[in-house]
């Protein structure tokens, strides 16, 4: 299985961070936030990532390499000024993806997770769902056992933690080179009773604002 990892954003709440660094080149823990993705997805077997990019993209290029120093091969797949979006990020970078199912990583995220459960999915579309932060207190969907529902009042609630394995042709009709979000595609799958889902109860963290890279900083260089 072949793993993407998402980097193409340009990361506004983390300004002035990012003004000269891409977000997943942000260090926590005494390493860039997606070198701890790239250690993980090595330990649980993965061997092929591709990674997109938009905002100041060639310092990944520079910063990863072609990923030999973690036993990997990476192949990048480049997006022009402001990105395509996550689904059209990853409709894209399809030809490099290949003909079956692969996971996806959020790269501004840090997670606790062993990404070798799902190297023998052979789902179409998975999500990986967490409690509600307090900045989400919303959520996003409901689970019914192992399926993903739409949020209804008086039902539990969850948060999409950015990890999902998904197959090609889950993103068939999305237009190549036009941004689109991944919502759309999730909601008719919904809909149409085919999105599964599982809650996730370990260590958590959207790296969404400076405040929270700094906890986490403290929280990985005290560990």
């Amino acid at each position: 299985m072949k793993a993407m990892i998402l980097a193409a954003g340009r990361g506004e709440r983390m300004r002035p961070l990012t003004d000269h660094t891409p977000k997943p080149l942000l260090v926590a823990g005494g390493k860039p936030l997606i070198v701890w993705h790239l250690e993980k997805l090595a330990a649980a077997g993965f061997r092929e990532i591709v990674i997109n990019h938009a905002h100041l993209g060639e310092q990944i290029e520079q910063a990863l390499g072609d990923g030999s120093k973690w036993g990997l091969t990476i192949a990048y797949s480049p997006e022009p000024p402001g990105a395509l979006e996550t689904a059209g990020g990853i409709a894209k970078a399809l030809p490099l993806l290949g003909d079956t199912p692969f996971l996806v990583v959020n790269g501004d995220i840090w997670i606790d997770i062993d990404f070798v459960r799902f190297t023998r999915s052979t789902a179409t579309a998975h999500l990986v769902m967490i409690d509600n932060p307090a900045h989400h207190a919303g959520g996003d969907f409901g689970l019914a056992g192992e399926r993903v529902v739409f949020a209804s009042a008086g039902k539990p609630t969850y948060t999409y933690a950015g990890v999902g394995v998904f197959s090609p042709e889950f993103f068939r009709d999305v237009p190549i080179g036009q941004p689109l979000k991944l919502r759309p595609l999730l909601d008719a799958a919904i809909a149409a009773g085919t999105l599964s889902g599982e809650r996730f109860t370990g260590r958590w963290v959207d790296v969404g604002t400076p405040q929270r890279l700094a906890e986490l900083d403290r929280e990985l260089t005290a560990a």
